[in-house]
């Protein structure tokens, strides 16, 4: 690991602040942030007062070893005092034991301060983000949702533990060490602080060009793993395989991969070129000390062990000096850290629960439509543009999706969604499931309007399938218990035979535990409709919406999954979008739609004898499948 590889995973804060990208002190911070962030810290006010205590006694003890070498030279040796030069010898071994506990104990107290922090606004984010419309996860970049989990979370730790520990530390550190060289000789002292610059300069020269490499090499790498993640999941292969060009493939990720290695050379050299003009400027300091000390040692200005005491100190010195000079970038890019966290928390969910919000009845229940009109929520009221790859205006999320919709669906009734593409059927599912909540109107389950309806009590009495089967990278069983964690084996199985699974169940190497690979890929897509219908069994809603759950299937594992569906459709309020005509002629009633606007309701028969769009679309997309089953 090379000297950058250790700043950016943590290591020497002298080091990390020099390799710190500097772009961030231009930043405009929000108002009110450090107070903000004082009360992540406010719950480990004891663990940062021991902290405090633990680092003003460290920083003690780099003085006090040099005092004590000075006593032990001038008035130990130079006088033949054995028994105090051993005394004086256990004491800097006593001290030097205690700065290791010091140590230690200071590090274990950072690390609580600091991992307490990220595990506070880890959860708390994920948390908030799960309140997230459907909307803001349709804008935004999946990897840079999850980088505000990771990279802009530990970034906002330092705020609070590395940047106290190198402004606290080094600022008593170097005070203590400034004034006790004072003391001891000011004439050196000021011949080592003319010497600072020169040790700055360097260290700032190589470090902005650190900074700049760094920032250049976790782009390159973000961009590598960004190919591997693409072409390594399994939607991502099929598609090299059966369209890609291994050939080009290999030289595209070579290139990327060649570009991290030159980077990766270039932080070894200049990171060895930091550590090298640091080690030779201090080596120089020290020769100057050394010289301009030893003629007034030979003088009789002063005695030896001062010397001796004076280089030990400026040794101690640079290091501390080098990480405040630098402070103010690694205190601004931690802030802005936790700026782009809080600017996630800020943005405020558009699905609240009432404070008097109550539960669905249970049983039976219909639903109801009252004066609906819809429109999808814009970016700036969904999401964050920094969330975005490349942010998009909002004249289309701005057009009405529904517009004065009205029915009711009797308990126990099964109601068909048919219309032309575009005409609003998703949207409407989406709303009896409260994924949204109408812009005009109600939506009432059992006669209560969801927006008064507790969250979880929503979530229990309505259960949807949808076109695209979402299966966990886990075991069936784990699958399957995500509707119902309580639920036995004997359950699961009774769920996935009456979801017509029963083969598949004897089928399964390791039976319910049995992996089912990422989004469910090693199994077909009839078998993932039935493990979803599955899912739907185990859960037991009242409720259930229906979204095309047979679109891309073939005819056998259509006709599985409509068996499937008639036992889970039993005795429950069903929404389907209707493209089969078996569901059409089978529902109670058939809502057609169009642009948003709810043009006919009635049955098969009564809309085939007004000859409207129904009519229309039954000549054009079920008159085929009549025909095919004649």
């Amino acid at each position: 690991m090379n000297e950058v590889d250790m700043a950016m995973m943590g290591g020497p804060p002298l080091y990390r602040s020099l390799v710190n990208d500097g772009s961030s002190t231009g930043t405009r911070l929000s108002k009110g942030l450090v107070r903000r962030i004082a009360g992540y810290a406010r719950p480990h006010w004891r663990a940062i007062a021991l902290f405090l205590v633990g680092s003003s006694l460290a920083s003690a003890i780099v003085v006090a070893n040099p005092l004590l070498l000075k006593r032990i030279i001038d008035h130990g040796v130079e006088r033949q005092d054995a028994s105090l030069v051993t005394a004086l010898a256990a004491a800097v071994a006593g001290l030097a034991v205690l700065e290791a506990v010091l140590g230690l104990t200071n590090r274990l107290l950072s690390s609580r301060i600091g991992e307490g922090v990220i595990y506070q606004l880890r959860t708390e984010v994920f948390r908030h983000v799960q309140r997230m419309p459907l909307a803001f996860f349709t804008r935004t970049q999946t990897g840079s949702l999850i980088s505000r989990l990771n990279t802009d979370v530990v970034g906002a730790q330092r705020a609070i533990t590395s940047v106290l520990q190198s402004v606290v530390s080094n600022l008593i550190s170097a005070v203590a060490v400034i004034t006790t060289m004072f003391v001891l000789s000011w004439q050196i002292t000021l011949v080592a602080l003319v010497l600072v610059p020169v040790f700055l300069v360097p260290a700032k020269l190589i470090g902005r060009r650190l900074a700049s490499i760094s920032r250049d090499g976790m782009n390159l790498n973000a961009e590598m793993s960004s190919l591997m993640t693409e072409r390594f999941n399994v939607g991502g292969a099929m598609l090299v395989k059966l369209y890609g060009r291994p050939e080009e493939e290999a030289a595209a990720f070579a290139d990327r991969a060649a570009r991290v290695r030159d980077v990766g050379v270039s932080q070894s050299v200049f990171g060895g070129l930091l550590f090298t003009s640091i080690g030779l400027i201090t080596a120089l300091a020290t020769a100057v000390v050394y010289g301009v000390g030893g003629n007034l040692v030979i003088g009789g200005s002063f005695q030896l062990g001062t010397l001796v005491a004076l280089t030990t100190l400026l040794a101690r010195l640079y290091a501390p000096v080098t990480a405040l000079s630098n402070v103010h970038v690694e205190v601004m890019t931690a802030l802005v850290s936790f700026d782009r966290v809080f600017e996630v928390l800020d943005l405020k969910p558009m699905l609240r629960e009432a404070p008097d919000a109550r539960p669905l009845p249970e049983g039976p229940v219909d639903v109801e439509f009252d004066n609906v009109s819809f429109r999808y929520p814009t970016a700036a009221e969904s999401s964050l543009a920094s969330l975005e790859l490349t942010p998009q205006p909002d004249e289309a999320d701005a057009a009405q999706v529904l517009s004065g919709v009205s029915f009711s669906a009797p308990a126990g009734s099964l109601v068909a969604l048919v219309g032309p593409s575009g005409a609003g059927k998703t949207t409407l599912t989406h709303l009896v499931s409260r994924l949204y909540d109408p812009t005009e109107g109600a939506v009432r389950i059992g006669g209560t309007d969801l927006r008064e309806a507790r969250s979880r009590s929503v979530r229990d009495t309505v259960g949807v399938v949808t076109q695209d089967t979402q299966l966990f990278h886990d075991t069936v069983a784990a699958n399957l218990r995500y509707a119902r964690p309580e639920a036995t084996d004997a359950e699961l199985e009774e769920a996935m035979r009456a979801a017509q699974l029963g083969r598949l169940l004897e089928s399964l190497p390791d039976g319910l535990e049995t992996m089912v690979g990422d989004r469910g890929y090693r199994l077909s897509g009839g078998e993932k409709q039935r493990l979803a219908i599955a899912r739907l069994l185990l859960k037991g809603p009242s409720v259930v919406v229906l979204d095309e759950a047979t679109a891309h299937l073939d005819a056998e594992s259509e006709a599985a999954v409509q068996q499937a569906l008639a036992t889970a459709l039993e005795g429950r309020t069903s929404l389907v979008i209707a493209h089969r005509l078996a569901t059409v002629r089978d529902a109670d009633r058939i809502l057609v739609l169009e642009d948003g606007r709810l043009l006919e309701q009635g049955t098969h028969q009564e809309l085939l004898a007004q000859g409207g769009l129904y009519t229309a679309l039954y000549r054009t997309q079920f008159a085929a499948q009549e025909k095919s089953r004649a």
